[in-house]
């Protein structure tokens, strides 16, 4: 059976549905070719008081992508700002687990979740 390529990386900003919320959507992996355009949305991402990443397209992580998460939420916490995750599937999930920073992020099964606990 032929192996499905990637799906390419692309990372797409919007604002919430309330204010002060914005969400990154991200679609294929973060490597470290990916990681600076990862990093440059999330500071981009304005000053928003809570980032959503939505990674449902997000098929797995590495170490690259880890530490890509890491540095997030470390700016987001320097900023004030809340970041939560959104999407994140069995094989993320893991990682995150086993890498021991899953304790950071609060995770949700849809954006609107999210944007609900942000604002609560």
């Amino acid at each position: 059976m032929p192996r499905m390529a990637a799906p390419a990386f692309q990372i797409a900003g919007r604002a919430g549905s309330s204010g002060g919320v914005h969400i990154l959507e991200v679609t294929g992996a973060i490597t470290q070719t990916t990681a600076p355009a990862f990093q440059e949305a999330v500071s981009a991402a304005g000053a928003a008081s809570g980032l959503i990443l939505d990674l449902s397209e997000v098929p797995s992580v590495d170490s690259m992508a880890i530490g890509a998460l890491v540095r997030a939420y470390v700016f987001c916490n320097k900023a004030g700002r809340k970041l939560v995750l959104v999407g994140v599937n069995h094989r993320v999930a893991n990682v995150l687990r086993l890498t021991g920073v899953d304790s950071l992020f609060d995770t949700y099964a849809s954006t609107g979740d999210a944007e609900a606990a942000l604002l609560a």
